[in-house]
């Protein structure tokens, strides 16, 4: 393996504080990053991280030189706009069922709608796992719940709901499927998400 001689390092990198460099007088080759506050080297394209912007370096083996590449960003900008979760909005009575539907219909969207209950301990574990899943699919489906204590035991028989959670897929004024929650939160939310992209597909 060649090494870097720190003599070859330029002007610039060979006046970075002494604490932030090797005891060693020769630097592994290959890589060279340079952030604001330390010297970092890798020779497998796996490179020590930095939260301030850094320098790209390749050290020439003809030349016995180093060659400035790029500026990087040690990590990706995060799109603020895109949220993580998305609290479910909650129905409280038939009238609203009916507007929310009707809307959607006329949107040519579709709505998922979380059926449960406060009592329902696997209600509780998976309505978070739907939230971050609501965010996913934003704003092409609306997510919804509904605590089946809270509203007209007939919208309940309407809709079909026989055991809790769950999971309802409506468009076109029609429940189009449903996933019957009764197991680990994440393994439903794969369910929820096959149930979703299939109803896309033609």
């Amino acid at each position: 393996m060649r090494n870097i001689p720190l003599g070859l390092l330029p002007q610039q990198l060979r006046s970075t504080p002494a604490a932030a460099m090797t005891d060693a007088t020769t630097l592994p080759f290959q890589t060279l990053h340079l952030p604001s506050n330390r010297l970092a080297f890798s020779n497998s394209g796996s490179s020590s991280r930095s939260l301030s912007d850094f320098w790209r370096f390749k050290y020439d083996v003809c030349t016995g030189s180093l060659k400035a590449l790029s500026q990087q960003r040690s990590i990706p900008v995060i799109d603020s706009s895109s949220p993580v979760s998305l609290d479910l909005k909650p129905i409280l009575n038939e009238c609203q069922f009916d507007h929310v539907i009707h809307d959607a219909q006329r949107l040519d969207d579709s709505v998922v709608v979380l059926w449960m209950a406060k009592w329902c301990r696997k209600c509780i574990y998976l309505k978070p796992t739907l939230e971050k899943l609501a965010a996913d699919y934003h704003p092409r489906v609306k997510f919804y719940c509904i605590d089946v204590n809270n509203v007209p035991y007939q919208l309940v028989v309407r809709a079909g709901v026989t055991k809790m959670p769950t999971i309802q897929l409506w468009k076109d004024g029609k429940k189009q499927a449903e996933v019957i929650g009764g197991h680990k939160a994440y393994l439903v939310a794969n369910e929820v998400r096959e149930m979703i992209d299939d109803e896309g597909q033609p």
